[in-house]
């Protein structure tokens, strides 16, 4: 990389760091247990909207992986969802109802919380309909997962996000509080995936599996990006640049192997397509809060019409992470 580049980057991190700074005024304290968070603790970031349906399994899932201290800001929830998270122990939480959009959606809010609670600790950041799948997390919990990273001196960790869908109408089973969603939507593409590296932050950008398929058929370079690196060891100079998908420093990004291995990666189980939704990706459409004029959710609300079925007969069932792997979709590199 040139020296102009590489210091154009250094401006712009700074720059972020400060927008994010400047944002922490949009966030209302509703409750901070931080004082309770130990040295080495693992913490899990999250923005979430309306999602009281999915959290009982979500904290469920990520306290049994090991998770020490959960980390939410709430955008101008309406269904009780807020209060729940209030009452959870081992949450903080802020609220705002500011622009999700004008917060970069919402990476501004999130930046702000790591840059002043996370320095030091392994952070994970996902999305209340994400399920991180590592290499061997049947047996083994994610401490030891962050515990080979530290050994090994790598600081991030790779997860490709996977859409997971039912077999059927997306509306045929509905999904009950407290489930696990991958009961219900408990298939995916194992192939139809392309790969590019953008050369500015030096990530992979993924494209593919079902949303392509069906919703951005026609325009497949409009679907959503796939890569994301949501397990970082942080330092308070780091920042996201566009969700999880990169950060900067650069070398954050650099989680493959250019020398023709492997490097250790996990997946994201996306559990977006329940019989919620259509109610939810309605709802935000109206609000036009998200990336590109809300062309992801125009996109839904145009194929939802005619009813699609993301199901097709190369459609793989999920097993496990070794299937995963097995199919090229993550790997445990020398992670033995």
């Amino acid at each position: 990389m040139g020296i102009f580049r590489s210091y154009g980057l250094r401006l712009q991190r700074k720059r972020w760091r400060i927008r994010a700074i400047r944002k922490r005024r949009e966030l209302k304290r509703i409750v901070n247990r931080t004082g309770q968070i130990r040295s080495d603790d693992l913490l899990l970031f999250c923005t979430q909207r309306n999602e009281g349906i999915r959290l009982p399994y979500f904290l469920d899932y990520y306290r049994k992986m090991g998770i020490g201290h959960f980390f939410f800001v709430d955008n101008d929830s309406d269904d009780g969802s807020l209060d729940y998270l209030a009452d959870q122990p081992d949450v903080s939480v802020w609220s705002t109802k500011a622009s999700y959009k004008r917060a970069r959606f919402g990476v501004d809010w999130l930046n702000w919380l790591q840059l002043k609670y996370a320095h030091g600790h392994w952070a994970l950041t996902v999305d209340p309909d994400e399920f991180l799948v590592y290499p061997f997390c049947d047996t083994r919990p994610l401490r030891a997962l962050t515990d080979w990273l530290d050994a090994s001196s790598i600081k991030s960790f790779s997860a490709m996000l996977l859409d997971m869908y039912p077999k059927g109408r997306l509306d045929e089973q509905p999904y009950r509080s407290g489930e696990n969603p991958i009961d219900i939507a408990c298939w995916f593409d194992s192939g139809n995936y392309t790969i590019s590296r953008n050369h500015k932050f030096g990530n992979l950008w993924i494209q593919g599996g079902p949303r392509s398929r069906v919703f951005f058929a026609d325009e497949p370079a409009k679907a959503p990006a796939l890569n994301k690196v949501p397990l970082v060891k942080w330092d308070r100079r780091y920042t996201y640049v566009s969700s999880t998908h990169m950060l900067l420093p650069r070398g954050l990004n650099l989680v493959y192997d250019e020398w023709g291995g492997e490097k250790a990666s996990g997946v994201l189980l996306h559990a977006k397509f329940l019989d919620t939704f259509g109610e939810k990706a309605a709802e935000e459409l109206s609000r036009s809060q998200h990336y590109a004029g809300s062309v992801e959710y125009k996109a839904y609300a145009e194929r939802l019409k005619h009813d699609p079925q993301l199901w097709c007969k190369w459609s793989e069932r999920y097993i496990n992470w070794r299937q995963l792997e097995i199919l090229g979709l993550m790997s445990k590199g020398n992670w033995a």
